[in-house]
């Protein structure tokens, strides 16, 4: 039986190693290396420096998995004219697709462009050709690169001092970028001077050549910034022989990993920051591959940058150690790999020779079948790290654009903040120069001061509320508890609020504060946190709606419960999620607050060891809810305060303006106004100031937000609108472009209010149209003068539009609106002379246009009623025709429009002073 047994399994091993040696022999053996299915070619500018390495290796390395790919590098060495026959090199030998970094661009696009055309994929990496004729460009942004480096410095330096450039190479688009990129971002700090700029050619040697020189015509330099590390490395041994290392800082551009990159020298205290410039090797490698298999891919391919600092520097470095540990890993295995490939070659040879041997079939299989198992264990490997890496680097990614993210926050804050200083500070000023020049009565200084009073308080809470979020980031704020009756604290508060309740209209109520109610807690900081959430619930609440407090004891979980309940704007879900992050600020919202409020409530409650929650829907209001624990067990000692019986609750300062009459406004002394200004502004108060300011001179119209702001000017047609820039619902630069883009407004004068004090800002604001930009805090005098100007400037180009009207010459104008509306109205008017019926209603039909809008345009362009202008059209029309000679005065009559010849005499000689008889004599006479 045994024997039997054995024979059945030699029969069946011999089976198996004839198989095998079927299987080997065979010409579909997979395991056999695949012939090359595609052949890509790469021209590279230059291949002698780090980065250009770096691009290489990261090819090579991604193509270390995909072994159907030949590939075929030829380095031009910088000679552009090399490189471009080098290009016509790899199209003669038939590459499947093209990799391209160009060294110069206009040398090379000719043959790129030729190649392109005979159907070969092109990709450009790092830098771009001057032709748009290629299938995807990979490289990173050279002017986002500059402009992050020169941000950077700015912080760095503080806003002041002093720097040294050090160029690539001169006339280079990555030279140019990243110089403008760098230029671009120190614009908005004049104490920063870029005193010199040194050519390095991208070149060690060549920067520390020039850079002695410089240094000692520059001592002052503060900061050394080169177009990448290896010349700024150059910088740094000129700096240290000099003995100026120690006071000068170093920034670089590229961020390479490894020996000699820029991460190593960061580390090393070289350089102070470097920022990442990514090859692409990897994703030029991938996107070939995707074009060559048909797949989806993106055109352009803008890879990312960040900084490195000594703040990240220690990861940075961990990372890409690990990683190029990983890259030799992944070099030693593929070498591993082709070691086997090479062993297999040897056992097909000896196969073929000794192919009928059994014995040497079963010690070929068992290779054969080793050899499979290690492949398959160095492919799994392979698969392993790779992956590994990949989950590095989308780490890395997200970190970035969290960072980018929380700095794109901090910029917003700072920019509201500024809005929320300059327009009580405009409040302030504005009073306080009118109670300088002006002799007003009692009540009317009364009125004033109350303004000056509110919005310093507002000033004042704002400051605070700065110093106590400075505090918390410094942990230096502390809770001073106290044993209080929480009932009679929020009715204290409660009272604050009722005034600008009862003036909305609004069902203000507190509930359960009936019978006393005793809670350890900070009053100042308790005090705060109700405020901001009673003024937020104020500020987004219409007139007529309702705002509830609550207060609530839980004893059995030992704690109480206040909330603040409104039936005001309400929230997204997305918003909601978000409320109490700090600096977060809603679409809806972003035209007022700070966005520091609601997360410094947060932080207040949490150093009370208690919580805060919202609730919300959107346009169906909003509760915010706050739990206290009872009983002083869960504060420290020091957290507990002494008894502070001279508290005294913030005064509200929210938006409303009492009804009061002023004194030289009332109905016996308020003068007859033709001219009608629209103020749009959301701030209530800065309205009432604007309108009080203005009201003696003009007819004034108001609106609170974009939107209504552009249906009352379409509407009622001003002659002058004064908007704010930051508007809920359509903001002004919006409101701006709509109505100049708008032939019904398109002539009314614009004046824009802002707060941001920016060149770029003010740029913006006049490109779309604006006729003036004036920035908060004004002068109310400066405002004055800059309304008349612009109203005097409309009269003289209404004058001059008068004058230029001719019955065949169109009308020269610089607003393009202006002149199509005058155009379309000269010419209906002069199609239709000779009709003498013809009316507004007429002339309306024909250019399209209401009767209000034409009699409201004509107005304001041209000074005359429509009637006037036809009864102008006619009688100008006649005066050439007299001239002429050539009709009798009856024909000349009704060919103008005239229903008879006497009327048409009549209506000449009260224009002219002279009949038409003796108006054409006279011309006959000076013509002989």
């Amino acid at each position: 039986m045994r024997c039997w047994n054995d024979s059945f399994l030699s029969a069946k091993l011999l089976t198996g190693c004839i198989l095998v040696i079927s299987f080997f022999l065979s010409c579909n053996n997979p395991f056999l290396p695949t012939a090359p299915k595609y052949k890509i070619g790469f021209s590279q500018c230059t291949g002698g420096d780090n980065w250009r390495k770096a691009m290489l290796q990261e090819m090579q390395r991604e193509l270390a998995f995909h072994p159907e790919i030949t590939f075929e590098m030829l380095d031009a060495e910088g000679n552009s004219s090399k490189q471009a026959e080098q290009i016509q090199q790899l199209v003669d030998s038939k590459v499947d697709i093209l990799i391209v970094s160009p060294n110069e661009a206009e040398p090379i696009t000719p043959v790129v462009e030729k190649a392109f055309s005979k159907g070969i994929p092109v990709i450009t990496i790092d830098r771009r050709i001057t032709s748009s004729r290629y299938n995807a460009y990979i490289g990173a942004d050279n002017y986002e690169i500059g402009k992050t480096a020169g941000s950077y410095v700015a912080d760095l330096l503080n806003g002041k001092g002093k720097i040294l450039e050090i160029w690539g190479l001169p006339g280079s688009s990555p030279a140019v970028d990243r110089h403008n990129g760098f230029q671009d971002a120190l614009r908005t700090f004049p104490e920063i001077e870029i005193v010199a700029s040194v050519n390095g050619d991208w070149e060690k040697e060549i920067a520390e050549k020039a850079l002695p020189e410089v240094l000692v015509r520059y001592p002052e330099i503060d900061i050394i910034f080169g177009h990448n590390d290896i010349m700024v490395l150059g910088a740094y041994g000129v700096c240290k022989k000099m003995g100026r290392e120690d006071n000068i800082r170093f920034i670089g551009v590229d961020g390479l990993a490894g020996p000699g990159g820029g991460i190593e020298m960061v580390n090393e205290g070289i350089l102070d920051a470097t920022f990442l410039y990514s090859t692409g090797g990897e994703d030029a490698i991938r996107v070939a591959i995707n074009i060559l298999e048909n797949q989806p891919y993106q055109k352009e391919n803008i890879l990312v940058t960040t900084a490195i600092d000594p703040s990240n520097v220690r990861i940075m470095k961990q990372q890409t150690d690990k990683i190029l540990s990983q890259q030799k890993d992944i070099q030693r295995q593929k070498e591993m790999i082709g070691q086997q490939l090479e062993i297999y070659k040897n056992q097909r040879t000896i196969l073929y020779v000794m192919g009928f041997s059994l014995i040497f079939v079963l010690v070929l299989g068992g290779l054969a079948l080793y050899s499979m198992r290690e492949k398959q264990a160095a492919n799994r490997v392979l698969a392993d790290k790779n992956q590994e890496i990949i989950l590095q680097r989308n780490q890395i990614m997200e970190m970035a654009e969290k960072a980018r993210n929380a700095t794109e926050e901090k910029f917003r804050f700072f920019t509201n903040i500024s809005h929320e200083f300059r327009t009580p500070l405009t409040l302030i000023l504005g009073p306080v120069e009118e109670l300088l020049e002006t002799d007003y009565s009692k009540e009317n200084i009364k009125h004033q001061l109350g303004l000056i009073r509110r919005n310093s308080i507002r000033l004042l809470y704002l400051v605070e509320q700065l110093m106590d979020f400075r505090k918390i980031e410094n942990g230096k704020m502390r809770v001073q508890a106290t044993e209080n009756d929480l009932s009679r604290f929020i009715k204290d508060i409660y009272q604050a609020f009722e005034f600008p309740a009862q003036k909305r209209v609004i069902d203000f109520r507190l509930v359960g504060a009936e019978k006393p109610m005793i809670v350890w807690f900070d009053k100042n900081m308790l005090d705060k946190v109700l405020f901001n959430l009673l003024s937020n619930a104020f500020k987004f609440t219409n007139d007529h709606g309702f705002i509830y407090i609550r207060i609530q004891e839980n004893r059995p979980h030992n704690q109480v419960l206040i909330s603040v309940e409104d039936n005001g704007r309400g929230m997204a879900p997305e918003q909601v999620s978000r409320v109490f992050e700090r600096f977060y600020q809603g679409e809806s919202y972003s035209t007022s607050g700070t966005g520091l409020g609601l997360s410094l409530s947060r932080e207040l409650i949490h150093l009370h060891k208690g919580s805060i929650g919202v609730e919300s829907e959107d346009l169906k209001g909003t509760r915010f809810f706050i739990f206290l624990p009872l009983g002083n067990s869960h504060f420290g000692k020091e957290e507990i305060g002494q008894k502070d019986n001279n508290y005294v609750t913030m005064e509200y300062t929210g938006q409303y303006i009492e009804n009061e009459k002023l004194a030289y406004l009332t109905e016996e002394n308020k003068p007859e106004k033709e001219t009608s200004v629209l103020i749009i502004e959301d701030n209530l108060e800065l309205m009432g100031f604007l309108n009080q300011a203005l009201a003696r001179d003009y007819h004034i119209l108001e609106a609170t937000d974009g939107r209504k702001g552009l249906e009352v000017a379409r509407e009622s047609i001003p002659d002058l609108i004064i908007c704010d820039v930051m508007l809920p619902e359509i903001n002004g630069l919006r409101v701006v472009s709509y109505l100049k883009s708008d032939l019904y407004t398109s002539h009314i004068p614009i004046v824009l209010l802002t707060a941001q004090d920016t060149e770029k800002q003010s740029v913006v604001g006049l490109e779309i149209g604006a006729d003036s930009y004036i920035i908060k805090p004004f002068n109310l005098n400066f405002l004055k003068a800059t309304l008349k100007s612009l109203l005097k400037n409309r009269e003289i180009l209404r004058e001059r539009f008068i004058s230029e009207i001719s019955m065949d010459i169109p009308v020269s104008t610089e607003n393009r609106l202006d002149k199509k509306f005058i155009s379309q109205f000269v010419a209906a008017v002069e199609n239709n002379l000779s009709n003498p019926e013809l009316n507004v209603q007429d002339i309306c039909e024909q250019i399209g246009m209401s009767r209000i809008q034409v009699y409201r345009k004509v107005k304001a362009l041209m000074g005359y009623s429509v009637g006037d202008y036809i009864k102008h059209a006619r009688l100008k029309k006649a005066e050439f025709l007299l001239t002429e000679n050539v009709l009798s005065i009856s024909e000349i009559a009704y060919q103008v429009g005239f229903n008879s010849p006497a009327y048409f005499s009549t209506a000449f000689k009260s224009a002219y002073n002279l009949s038409p008889t003796e108006f054409k004599l006279q011309k006959n006479t000076t013509t002989d």
